[in-house]
């Protein structure tokens, strides 16, 4: 009988337990960590902002499919605020997202971009990690543009030197206030600024001069810097030409943050002030962000 009072005792508790988690629960509200695209428009013009933007590189393709509109959709689920993707010309002049010039391994299929027809990397599929398959072919440029218009920034890696048919393929969509078109090469960002002055291009600087040099030729929202010269100097410099400073996480940091060390690699990352974040763990680094306050 006693035995009996203790374990209805424990069940009572138990039960109670349940129902204030469940009330807990479903009064709790609802955290929306879709991208917002107005609220990145608003920190990326900002240079004096504490916010930590995050880029997607190739898009949010862990356990996913690089470079694939499917990956464009999981950064917006994710609350990314940029994605980072490649553009390439095909033999036949058509554009579309690859990064590497080959397409045998991200693809079922094997040659350059520029030495295949449209049609003929339209019938292959891409590949992901430990030789998954998705039901989606090499996407177009178009449809990726079509894919983030007024939903998630595009910072557009230009694999391809033609200017003029990406510049006008984002004319086209109507999506110039999404992207930012980013070169190694200033000469294509020279060719985008020809053809349509109003284009935001992002420079890439591998000292504190190139910087100095990129801020007064481009005027430019954000630049993309190496982490050799990545000091308060620099950024004190850019934030004062209303320019951001875009940092780097791949390779071994992005190994650190997704097998744990991930404090350290941030406090390394925004030492100096960077502003937008490029990595291959955007989840994991969104998480530690917002943790800190660092994100909206």
């Amino acid at each position: 009988m006693k035995l009996n009072r203790i374990i209805f005792s424990y069940l009572a508790v138990f039960s109670m337990l349940f129902l204030l988690s469940c009330t807990s629960t479903s009064t709790s509200p609802s955290i929306n960590t879709k991208t917002d695209l107005s609220i990145t428009y608003s920190e990326l013009n900002d240079a004096s902002s504490k916010t930590i933007l995050v880029a997607a590189h190739r898009g949010a393709h862990i356990g996913n499919f690089e470079n694939s509109i499917e990956s464009i959709h999981r950064a917006i689920e994710l609350g990314v605020d940029i994605v980072e993707l490649d553009v390439q010309t095909t033999k036949d002049g058509y554009l579309v997202l690859m990064h590497d010039s080959h397409i045998n391994r991200t693809t079922t299929g094997e040659g350059k971009v520029e030495d295949l027809t449209f049609a003929e990397l339209r019938t292959y599929k891409l590949t992901g990690d430990y030789g998954s398959v998705s039901e989606e072919t090499i996407p177009t440029f178009e449809e990726a543009l079509n894919e983030i218009k007024g939903k998630i920034m595009f910072d557009i890696d230009m694999k391809t030197n033609n200017a003029k048919g990406v510049v006008e393929a984002v004319e086209k969509t109507g999506t110039m206030n999404d992207v930012i078109f980013f070169s190694n090469k200033n000469p294509i960002l020279d060719d985008i600024r020809k053809l349509n002055a109003s284009t935001q291009v992002m420079p890439r600087a591998y000292s504190y001069e190139m910087a100095e040099e990129a801020v007064v030729k481009y005027a430019p929202a954000i630049v993309h810097i190496s982490p050799g010269f990545y000091t308060k100097e620099l950024t004190k410099m850019l934030r004062e030409n209303n320019a951001r400073v875009w940092i780097n996480s791949l390779g071994m940091n992005d190994a650190r943050i997704r097998y744990g060390d991930r404090e350290n690699v941030l406090e390394n990352l925004i030492e100096s002030g960077a502003n937008v974040i490029q990595t291959d763990e955007p989840e994991i680094l969104l998480q530690l962000l917002r943790s800190k306050g660092l994100h909206h």
